[in-house]
């Protein structure tokens, strides 16, 4: 696909994120958007990912910007840091995507960038600037050791002692400094998985071979969760002691609630849970995407937290935790929602005793990979006949209520089961999401709602 902007950030093909574009997109950055004192560049563990970070830190020293290399760092460590030094940062990283994919995340000294922002620098576009040879950048190696502290400082020393956690390291950027991170909070932390060739893990749509690759080391190493990130560290993955995935969503919802948040900014497609709790005074739902959760929380004030069903979790006001500060970090984080759900999980017996402790409503999510975003389109712009959405809800044994369009098709049947279809903002795949009562209901759901929307294609 042809490099563009998704739901988070410029993404493209390998080969098309050639070092001319790339360095016409960071020039365009720097004259559109503030950059305060500089430009902070990190990168993820893809193979592309070294060179294209030298094509980003060259392009920022063309534009006349102090530039500090913060190397293979996770994307909300590479903010915090770059925030806290008044600069704007560029992310080099295809997050979940396959390894022949890659990507630009870019922030201001404010944090991730907006819709508005991202028009301008598409506005501000031009020829690529010529690159000067690779030295002259700062090199900052602390901004890591700073996000581990961030979390540390807040929970203590002994926030999980007693808990036993596997870290699933894969090729996450993340893996060495979350598995610090536990083990400074108290938890007796074991590796596993680690490799050296990029696997592309998508937290909200974690597939059948990951789902038992994690039970089975759950139960060989008597494991009280199992804990992982996708490949930039910035959504994560937690199962609980008997291997089972707990939604991204639901992280959020309880992570909301352990920082105090007052008021909720999350998609159209997270768990209906946080509404049914009755532990927040607002609630408030936006297209997918962070840029629209960070808007969204813009307008809220006040102690307001985002989150997405990826888990990412956004903090949008200086919390207390339970031994200190825990500062503001309104961009998509994985260690937090970690953190305090395995404290939470300390605190009431288990991982499935904290869930448990949340209304009874389940999400699960899956994509079908390799769609063009013209069939997605093409099956959802179907779906706007009212006699053909009738009979595909009907197909899997529902009845249509209402729907929302808010992002992509949402239906929501009579009872009280939601099925939602979504183009994925970032690569040629179709997102299906549904909700239910139980977990059996929802994978069926699932199962249902994939079967459908497959024949659909095919019919398209």
């Amino acid at each position: 696909m042809a490099p563009k902007f998704g739901t988070s950030g410029l993404r493209g093909l390998v080969v098309e994120l050639t070092p001319a574009l790339v360095a016409a997109h960071v020039a365009a950055f720097a004259r559109a958007c503030p950059v305060g004192t500089g430009l902070f560049v990190g990168r993820d563990l893809r193979p592309s990912s070294p060179d294209l970070a030298d094509v980003v830190l060259r392009a920022g020293r063309a534009a006349g910007l102090e530039v500090s290399d913060c190397g293979a760092v996770p994307t909300p460590a590479l903010a915090l840091a770059a925030m806290g030094a008044g600069a704007a940062a560029v992310m080099v990283t295809g997050s979940h995507i396959p390894a022949d994919r890659n990507g630009l995340k870019f922030y201001t000294p404010a944090g991730e960038i907006t819709k508005a922002e991202e028009a301008a620098i598409l506005a501000a576009l031009g020829p690529a600037p010529d690159l000067p040879g690779a030295a002259g950048a700062r090199i900052e190696g602390g901004a890591g050791a700073a996000w581990v502290a961030r979390i540390v400082d807040a929970y203590g020393a002994g926030a999980l002692a007693g808990l036993t956690v596997g870290v699933w390291q894969h090729s996450a950027v993340s893996r060495d400094l979350l598995a610090e991170a536990l083990a400074g909070l108290g938890a007796r932390v074991v590796a596993l998985g680690r490799s050296e060739d990029f696997i592309p893990v998508d937290t909200e749509a974690v597939p059948d071979w990951a789902r038992q690759k994690i039970s089975g080391w759950v139960a060989e190493h008597g494991l009280d969760a199992l804990v992982s990130t996708d490949g930039d560290g910035d959504r994560p993955l937690l199962a609980d002691g008997d291997g089972r995935v707990i939604p991204g969503d639901i992280l959020g919802q309880v992570t909301a609630a352990a920082v105090g948040a007052e008021a909720v900014v999350t998609p159209v497609s997270s768990n209906s849970g946080v509404d049914l709790s009755g532990r927040f005074d607002r609630v408030a739902r936006t297209r997918i995407g962070s840029p629209y959760v960070i808007a969204g929380m813009a307008g809220a004030g006040g102690r307001v937290a985002g989150y997405e069903a990826n888990g990412g979790f956004l903090l949008g006001f200086d919390a207390t935790g339970p031994a200190g500060p825990l500062p503001a970090l309104a961009t998509r984080d994985s260690l937090l929602p970690i953190v305090a759900m395995l404290a939470e999980a300390r605190r009431a017996g288990s991982v499935a005793a904290r869930v448990a402790e949340e209304p009874a409503r389940v999400t699960a999510a899956d994509r079908l990979q390799e769609v063009p975003t013209e069939a997605s389109a093409a099956l959802i712009a179907g779906l706007d006949d009212p006699a053909a959405l009738t009979g595909f809800i009907g197909g899997l044994g529902e009845t249509l209520s209402v729907t929302d369009r808010t992002d992509g098709l949402r239906a929501i049947c009579a009872s009280g089961r939601i099925v939602h279809l979504r183009p994925s903002g970032n690569a040629p795949e179709l997102r299906v999401y549904v909700e239910a009562e139980a977990p059996g209901a929802a994978a069926a759901l699932l199962r249902r709602a994939l079967g459908a929307v497959r024949q659909g294609l095919a019919d398209t």
